[in-house]
């Protein structure tokens, strides 16, 4: 086999996921991330549809299943806490709805990825990339701590804000469209009694639409709050964690339901982090022997319930088609676009149907999403609001026919 030898920049979801499967079919990986260790805070995120079978055939999907938040789906509440409509995770299917039957924080689920692949994996954490020079025989990697090293191939798997991506097809706001929309989130314990659920508080004003929210994680009080906003683009930048907490405080001055307690918390929240509702649009997704995986590649937007989805199962098919093709790369990369393109922009186009229901934009709005919520257990083989998974979020999370790529290839036995 050709270009065995790949770099692949990134350590959250879609990188070690890829690693996993590029290891199987007999590559050498090496997976840097410009953090000093794997990154375990963040929000919940959904395994639906095809990313659930190809848990299952890494092995993964009864550890994955052990460490299931609890959530027993979505709550609307008014500002005294009252719910106004629910959607349980059972009703729209295992892949529908917003909460969906696998959850799984996003930190576990590194967890997991990282420990199913240090044994066979080189890891380099705290030294990020910063430049790539590729020409006919390989790449060129430079390193933030002075080194340059060579790899046959080299994937983008560094998310939203992606460096390859940059260095290599141009600035960020060429493929980053911001969606006119903010979300901010930590971890905290929640002053009230969640009982599983994921609440939501909707509370338009003149300056936009905003919306609060509790996500449980576990049965000890522990929670994920998260500040959901329209506003315009902030002159500070993201990384300014004062600048953001001001932000967000400013947002949401005089909101309702436990709002005041969650931003009392947020001031001393390690883990606060904030930006701009993304996603990410690319005709194509290589360059040479350079190619972007995950949200590196095509971001469909926070609370999407499908960015977790798209990762894991693009890391499935980029390995499986880089395997059958020999490591003949050019193949390869047109072929994997090619696979993934319709289950792509699907999962995008509910993303971007979700926001309106998350982020309703005044009083009206609110009260028709809560009625429509409440119908729908009389309504859900019909066509409904698509954020509830009206238009299909659990065919479109299943839109894709998983190759047995083992069959085409020769798997080499893990190690570890």
């Amino acid at each position: 086999m050709e270009n065995r030898n790949v770099l692949v920049v990134g350590a959250s979801v879609a990188g070690p996921a890829l690693a996993y499967w590029l290891h199987r079919y007999g590559f050498d990986v090496t997976v840097a991330e410009r953090a000093p260790a794997p990154r375990l805070g963040g929000q919940a995120v959904d395994i639906r549809g095809v990313a659930r079978e190809a848990v299952e055939r890494m092995g993964l999907a009864a550890e994955i299943r052990r460490a299931h938040t609890g959530a027993r789906g979505l709550a609307f509440v008014d500002a005294a806490g009252r719910s106004t409509a629910t959607v349980p995770a059972d009703l729209l299917g295992h892949s529908g709805g917003a909460v969906a039957e696998i959850e799984i924080t996003r930190g576990d689920l590194v967890r997991i990825l990282h420990e199913a692949t240090r044994a066979d994996t080189e890891y380099v954490f705290g030294d990020g990339v910063i430049g790539l020079d590729q020409d006919d025989d390989g790449v060129t990697a430079h390193f933030a701590g002075g080194a340059d090293r060579r790899f046959d191939l080299v994937v983008g798997a560094d998310g939203l804000h992606s460096a390859v991506r940059a260095a290599v097809f141009g600035p960020e706001s060429s493929y980053v469209r911001p969606l006119g929309s903010h979300l901010a989130i930590f971890a905290t314990r929640s002053p009230v009694p969640l009982d599983g659920w994921w609440k939501l508080y909707s509370d338009p004003v003149r300056g936009g639409a905003r919306t609060a929210g509790l996500y449980p994680i576990g049965v000890d009080g522990e929670a994920r709050a998260m500040f959901f906003f329209d506003a315009p683009p902030p002159e500070f930048d993201r990384h300014d964690a004062v600048a953001g907490r001001e932000f967000v405080a400013d947002r949401f001055r005089g909101a309702g339901w436990v709002v005041p307690a969650l931003l009392d918390a947020m001031w001393d929240a390690p883990d606060f982090h904030l930006d701009a509702a993304s996603r990410v649009y690319m005709r194509r997704w290589s360059k040479g022997r350079v190619v972007l995986a995950g949200d590196a590649a095509h971001c469909p937007a926070p609370l999407s319930g499908m960015g977790t989805s798209l990762a894991l199962v693009g890391a499935y098919v980029l390995a499986g088609e880089l395997a059958s093709a020999g490591g003949e790369y050019r193949t390869a990369f047109a072929r994997y676009r090619h696979e993934m393109a319709d289950y792509v922009e699907r999962g995008q186009r509910l993303a971007l149907d979700n926001i309106p229901a998350i982020l309703p934009g005044s009083r009206t709005a609110v009260w028709v999403r809560d009625r429509t919520t409440r119908m729908l257990p009389w309504t859900r083989h019909l066509p409904r609001l698509p954020w509830a998974g009206g238009d299909g979020t659990d065919e479109a999370a299943s839109a894709l026919t998983l190759r047995d790529y083992a069959k085409r290839t020769r798997p080499v036995e893990r190690t570890g």
